[in-house]
């Protein structure tokens, strides 16, 4: 079969060739030449130049050349040979496809005498083209049921050369189940047919390879192949099998969801859609339908939930496969679930007590505790133990059951409270743990009394002190606690100078701050014991003491005190002698002061405060011893008073005078006979002493009287009140009547006081006496009534035989009973 292209161009050339054919004959010579396929470019076609009758240098000089119409030019002239000669390769499939003969023909002008010579070359056929199938692989299906003696066509092949270098004969490669069959068709082609020689089984062989050979005759003898792949379609006509009818596996509980755990796999010996098995569980219960998917194309089983062996540690299950014709299989599936630790111990508290009491036994229960794990084997199997160095410990009960009791006797004050940590721990790989916090508070019992902080406590405070003034605080720490730790201050029984303690100092029961009651005086006692006592309010109540020492501290409260020389009782003064031939530093006397207080504010010294003749006399500082000064005259006065200061050494500093008298004489009947030779001046400040006292008396006077006046008064108001008191006074009966005064129904005493002034002429003499009281209804003291100086009524005076002025007022006055 000549292919459409060629077939056109073959066409185009026969009509050429026939139009200059047509004009050849009108007037011009044809010339043919002969020339095979595949020459080399220049190859000699033929002599033109002497086919012309021409030499070939007349070529060029007559004009002659090739007319060319448009298409590519095959062959040139060649001027100096005068030969026609190939212008490229000249391909004879190319120019003269499926055509017997191959002729091209061509026109040469000779330009001179405007003559056109037809030239007729034949391209000649080598046998240069295999024969050669389009489709080089070709796939041929069959039904396996197919019958013998049917026939399947197969390409054929194609050789564009011809006659004996075109396609001859095709050959098939020898098997068992084709034969080949070469049919010619009224085209004159060749047409291979592939014959079933033998019935197919696509189980025993499913694919069949043939090689279809075509051969021309040329010279080489050319060959073209075709593979041929028959493929025997199956026919639904076998069952699915399982490779086993029992699958069994194991695999860990913690295996992930989605992790494929097995494939079944049932084959069909059919092919294709034939051969397709669809899975399903034919049997399976709910739980494991749950957990488990088994994938109906591929026929893996799969988890779509997670395992716990503790829940279920085997699963049976039954799978079929089943082909697209409804032929089916089963099998059994085992599924072992392992355990593996992947639990934690658990403990649980079924007894608790949240406190204890410290002083309990040993052994003591404190919680009871359940011990479980869920694994089983080793993972399964627990060890208990407490964390820490702790007083206590763990005792196995019943079954899982620990106790957990106390090892040691507790102390709250040491450990108040314990953080038990119970770790529960599995012997599995890894191990795995769980721990329990326990809170466990020691109660308190009361035994610790209260300590003091320190051993013993000094105080110091300062006399004069104010009453209600804090001395000192105590402390006493109890580590018990609640009431057990609440303490309590007193102090102990004692007493002080006939005097209970609790009279000098008060302690604060909650505080421990300690008060003075009084204040102190240091001259009384300068230190003072106590023993302070701490109880707390446990039951029993326990308790402790602490000595306490309290210092008085001096104060400069007290003057100096002058003990020598000593002031008269009668009112006469002392007189000291120095006699007129002293040296200077003769001791005349020494004053002797003593001060209460102590330490400095003891510390005195003396000075001359006031002398009539200044510069006679010295005083020692701290001897106080006083001493002529300088040698003694007969012109100094007989009579030399001193005036001395006693002052302490505190702040501020007190001071205590005396006067000395100190005459100046050899002998006492000197001073004797000098003293009534003198008549002592009078002093201007003795007297107003005198007109003051005078003055005060008689105002004391005036007021009583006035105070008499007004008492008779009420009693003549109040008669019957008088007389009803006289009849129930019994318990007054011995006392005269006259002596009370009934103020508003209450009888009072008229109490006598006697103020004795004594003046004298000098007034250095007189002095004030102020006796004990005498009441009216007493008996007078025996010294009393032994005076020989009569008893004056108010007003009345009387003067000594030396001149001396004596007066004596009695003044009655009258107190109350309210007061």
């Amino acid at each position: 079969m000549i292919p459409p292209r060629l077939h056109q161009d073959c066409k185009k050339l026969v009509l050429l060739g026939v139009l200059l054919g047509v004009q050849w004959e009108t007037g011009c010579t044809q010339i043919h030449y002969s020339v095979s396929e595949e020459l080399e470019k220049g190859s000699r076609v033929g002599n033109i130049a002497k086919d012309l009758g021409l030499e070939p240098w007349e070529l060029e000089e007559r004009g002659v050349r090739i007319v060319s119409r448009g298409r590519t030019q095959l062959f040139a002239l060649n001027p100096r040979s005068g030969s026609l000669v190939t212008a490229g390769r000249i391909d004879r499939e190319e120019l003269c496809m499926g055509a017997i003969k191959c002729q091209l023909n061509l026109e040469i002008l000779m330009e001179d005498k405007v003559k056109i010579y037809g030239v007729v070359v034949e391209v000649r056929d080598i046998n240069d083209n295999a024969p050669y199938f389009q489709e080089g692989e070709l796939e041929i299906k069959m039904s396996e049921n197919a019958a013998t003696g049917m026939r399947f066509p197969l390409p054929h092949a194609w050789d564009p050369d011809i006659g004996k270098n075109s396609l001859q004969s095709y050959e098939l490669s020898s098997n068992t189940h084709f034969s080949l069959d070469v049919q010619s068709g009224a085209d004159g082609n060749k047409y291979p047919e592939l014959v079933l020689e033998r019935a197919l089984d696509r189980e025993e062989k499913a694919v069949h390879h043939l090689v279809l050979t075509a051969s021309d005759a040329g010279y080489p003898v050319r060959t073209g192949t075709a593979r041929i792949r028959v493929m025997v379609v199956d026919v639904n006509d076998n069952a699915p099998a399982f490779a086993q009818s029992e699958y069994r596996v194991s695999v860990p509980e913690n295996v992930a969801v989605g992790t494929e755990l097995l494939l079944v796999n049932a084959t069909d010996l059919d092919e294709g859609a034939n051969a397709e098995v669809m899975y399903s569980f034919r049997y399976v219960d709910n739980k494991a339908a749950q957990l488990f998917k088994l994938d109906c194309n591929l026929g893996t089983i799969s988890t779509i939930g997670e395992l716990n062996h503790e829940e279920s540690g085997f699963y049976e299950m039954e799978v079929q496969a089943m082909d697209n014709a409804g032929y089916s299989a089963r099998a059994k599936v085992l599924i072992t679930v392992l355990d593996v630790n992947d639990n934690a111990p658990e403990v649980v508290v079924t007894s608790l007590s949240s406190s204890i009491l410290e002083n309990s036994p040993r052994g003591t229960l404190i919680a009871l505790l359940n011990v479980n794990d869920q694994d089983s084997g080793e993972n399964g199997q627990v060890n208990c133990f407490i964390q820490g160095n702790l007083p206590f410990k763990l005792e196995k009960a019943y079954g899982n059951y620990y106790s957990l009791v106390t090892d040691t006797l507790l102390d709250r004050e040491l450990v108040p409270s314990y953080n038990i940590t119970v770790t529960a721990t599995d012997r599995g790989s890894p191990p795995l743990s769980t721990e329990t916090h326990i809170t466990l508070n020691v109660a308190d019992t009361n035994d610790n009394p209260p300590a003091f902080s320190r051993a013993s406590y000094s105080a110091y405070i300062l006399e004069n002190n104010p009453r209600g003034a804090p001395i000192v605080s105590v402390t006493a720490h109890d580590p018990d606690y609640g009431e057990n730790a609440r303490v309590t201050y007193s102090l102990a029984e004692d007493s002080l100078q006939g005097a209970p303690l609790s009279s000098y100092v008060s302690i604060n029961s909650d505080t421990g701050v300690l008060y003075a009651l009084r204040s102190f005086d240091y001259e009384q006692f300068r230190d003072l014991q106590l023993q302070v006592m701490a109880h707390d309010s446990g039951d029993p109540p326990l308790s402790s003491n602490v000595s306490l020492s309290l210092f008085v501290m001096d104060q400069n409260d007290n003057s100096p005190e002058i003990l020598f020389p000593a002031v008269p009782t009668d009112g006469s003064t002392g007189v000291d002698l120095a006699p007129r031939s002293a040296e200077p530093g003769y001791l005349v006397t020494k004053v002797v002061a003593v001060d209460r207080d102590s330490g400095q504010n003891a510390w005195l010294s003396y000075r001359l405060l006031k002398a009539s003749e200044p510069g006679l006399f010295a005083v020692g500082l701290h001897t106080g011893e006083v001493r002529t000064a300088r040698a003694l005259l007969y012109s100094d006065t007989l009579k030399q008073s001193l005036v001395v200061a006693v002052q302490d050494h505190g702040q501020p500093a007190l001071s205590a005078t005396v006067t000395l008298t100190v005459a100046v004489a050899d002998s006492i009947p000197d001073v004797l006979a000098d003293l009534g030779s003198l008549e002592s001046p009078v002093s201007p400040d003795s007297s107003g002493l005198t007109l003051y006292l005078v003055v005060a008396v008689a105002a004391v006077s005036c007021v009583f009287l006035a105070f008499v006046i007004v008492l008779l008064a009420l009693r003549l108001r109040r008669w019957h009140t008088s007389r009803l008191l006289q009849a129930s006074g019994g318990g007054l009966a011995g006392v005269p009547t006259s002596q009370f005064v009934g103020v508003d129904g209450v009888r009072a005493f008229l109490q006598t006081y006697s103020h004795e002034v004594s003046l004298t002429a000098d007034s250095r003499g007189s002095h004030v006496i102020f006796p004990q009281p005498n009441y009216a209804d007493t008996l007078i003291s025996q010294e009393s009534c032994e005076k020989s100086e009569p008893v004056l009524l108010p007003g009345d005076s009387v003067f000594s035989k030396d001149n001396r002025a004596l007066i004596q007022v009695s003044a009655y006055q009258t107190f109350s009973s309210e007061l």
